[in-house]
């Protein structure tokens, strides 16, 4: 049960705060608090801080609109990051993708596809 209030505290909090950033309002923890009781919700004020220290600086719409565009990972066997030696995992790369394509290939060789 504990889980289920620490998930709905963290819900309050984030909703406050893209109230807020939608309407251009800078994002502290009074606003937020302000907010989150007039909605009729207890919100300590830990979460409201921690929020808006974490948002502070950052342009709330811009994550939103890139969420999911955060890059790929590396490629298996590519080097941390400032590592040099870049250049064979790439090459790796294209090599992977035609193996792939040809297992698929494969399987229309058999006489039957999953929409046949």
């Amino acid at each position: 049960m504990e889980t289920k209030i620490m998930a709905s505290t963290e819900l309050i909090a984030t909703y406050a705060a893209l109230i807020l950033a939608d309407d251009g309002v800078d994002i502290t923890p009074e606003k937020i608090i302000t907010i989150a009781e007039a909605a009729g919700a207890e919100l300590e004020p830990i979460w409201a801080t921690l929020l808006s220290k974490a948002l502070e600086g950052k342009n709330v719409k811009d994550l939103l609109s890139n969420v999911g565009a955060g890059g790929g990972a590396p490629a298996v066997g590519a080097p941390a990051a400032g590592g040099g030696g870049g250049a064979p995992a790439a090459a790796d790369a294209p090599a992977e993708e035609k193996k792939e394509e040809e297992k698929e290939e494969s399987d229309d060789d058999m006489g039957f596809g999953l929409f046949d």
